[in-house]
């Protein structure tokens, strides 16, 4: 969608950035009483922040997994609902964060329907918690075989909301490479989907990194970058 980045304050005057503050509330005095200015840009990407302090800290020794799952997923959920990648008319590249977060999500569901979880599904999804919120996302080596599904999954939603903004993105700033770039990383990230995540994390990772190369290319103007991303998804046929 369009919206107008800067916001004025119908009672006290003061201006400020919706892109930045997600708001429409006034920060000096509080109104509500508030009006859009300047041109309109592509905004999908709200100003929210990840923060797993208080699950974490709930998680001791007379806690477990299944006691924050639900307060846990609902954070998560939110979270992952709320970010974009347009922001203020600009592409954004898919970040640690908000992958790490989709993961940490479809983890936690895996953990609590499988009915008798090893010590390595706990492990994995301790180390998730443990840094989702700093972007901080386990080496794709390190994903035990009971949780690529999750990382296959989470990806697969990240990248296909990846996909619908950038295709609405490139709209405005045509680019007929890119856009074929795009339509092929879209149908990588629907046979993932299709069978349920069910790929090797290898395969999730490769996604990401092409999709990360196409913005290169596009905001950096790094023709190398399409090249790079092209080869990437030729390797997985």
């Amino acid at each position: 969608m369009r919206i107008r980045g800067r916001r004025r304050c119908k009672d006290c005057g003061r201006e400020w950035s919706y892109f930045d503050t997600g708001q429409v509330n006034c920060p000096d005095c509080g109104s509500m009483r508030s009006v859009g200015t300047g041109d309109r840009e592509r905004h999908t990407d709200s100003a929210v922040e990840l923060d797993l302090s208080a699950p974490r800290a709930e998680l001791d020794d007379a806690t477990d997994i299944d006691d924050i799952a639900s307060e846990l997923k609902t954070t998560l959920r939110d979270y992952v609902r709320q970010r974009g990648f347009v922001r203020a008319g600009e592409l954004q590249s898919v970040d640690d964060t908000v992958l790490a977060a989709a993961e940490l999500l479809h983890a936690v569901d895996i953990f609590g329907r499988t009915r008798d979880p090893d010590d390595e599904m706990q492990w994995y999804v301790l180390e998730l918690l443990r840094g989702a919120d700093d972007g901080q996302r386990p080496d794709p080596s390190s994903v035990p075989a009971s949780m690529t599904d999750a990382r296959g999954l989470a990806y697969a939603e990240v990248l296909d909301a990846f996909c619908s903004d950038l295709g609405t993105w490139l709209d405005d700033n045509p680019d007929p490479a890119a856009r074929q770039v795009r339509e092929t990383l879209a149908t990588h990230v629907k046979r993932v989907d299709a069978v349920y995540g069910d790929v090797p994390a290898e395969e999730s990772e490769l996604l990401v990194r092409a999709a990360r190369d196409l913005v290169s290319y596009l905001v950096d103007d790094d023709e190398m970058a399409l090249t790079t991303a092209q080869d990437r998804l030729s390797r997985l046929g």
